[in-house]
């Protein structure tokens, strides 16, 4: 969680967008319902940067060359043969 979260409906996020910018700008989480079910949260830059990082641990193991990697997922999936 970031700071405060406030959960509101799709039609209220349409009608009040300006509030729940403002909202996130702030550093709260806001979470968007339709039909009583979660569909989406808005959540501040700083940590949507944090829960791709998060997201990636593991992934990318030891000192990776991201490049020479991309190359090569790319000739394996395209069977490019040099």
């Amino acid at each position: 969680m970031i700071g405060k979260t406030a959960t509101a409906t799709a039609t209220e996020m349409q009608n009040n967008f300006g509030r729940y910018l403002a909202l996130v700008q702030g550093g709260s989480e806001v979470i968007v319902t339709r039909n009583g079910k979660e569909v989406g949260r808005f959540i501040p830059r700083s940590a949507a940067v944090s829960y791709l990082t998060d997201s990636l641990t593991g992934i990318l193991k030891g000192n990776t060359d991201v490049d020479s990697e991309k190359e090569e997922r790319l000739r394996e999936k395209y069977e490019v043969t040099d």
